[in-house]
């Protein structure tokens, strides 16, 4: 199992490389170039750098992954197309994309995008909680323990 993370927007990439660390699994950061870093990162981390591009991040995410490899992404539209692939996928807040699960939260996706065009105001995304950390560190750490 690899680790792969849609990282240009990704608030727990330092869990994520703590957490591999003590599993001795690999991490592959995948951002644009508008994200780039000199940040000296540890042996068993790797960046990948993509064009700015709309989903640019998202097409070498599903390039590079296999089955049973590990993502964690915001995505919904990503998290659908890995779950096809056998790669197990979860979101920055702890929550796991399923094939139970995912067709809801794409139609959501959808529903929001159509009052937005419509001009109508959608809500952002809410601050980022230790809450939600804690969850993602619980989620991350039993989906390796179950699948390695």
């Amino acid at each position: 199992m690899n680790i792969y993370v849609d990282a240009d927007a990704c608030p727990v990439v330092p869990s994520i490389i703590a957490i591999a660390k003590d599993y001795n699994l690999v991490v592959t950061l995948v951002k644009s170039y508008a994200h780039y870093s000199h940040e000296d990162l540890p042996d068993h981390v790797q960046t990948v750098y993509v064009d700015s591009g709309m989903d640019q991040a998202d097409f070498r995410i599903v390039q590079l992954t296999a089955e049973n490899d590990l993502v964690i992404t915001q995505d919904y539209g990503l998290a659908s197309l890995l779950l096809k692939k056998g790669c197990y996928v979860i979101h920055h807040n702890g929550m796991e994309y399923t094939e139970e699960n995912i067709h809801r939260l794409l139609d959501q996706r959808h529903v929001s995008a159509v009052a937005r065009r419509s001009g109508e105001r959608t809500k952002g995304p809410k601050k980022y909680t230790n809450e939600q950390r804690e969850k993602f560190i619980r989620t991350l750490t039993r989906m390796i323990d179950i699948h390695t």
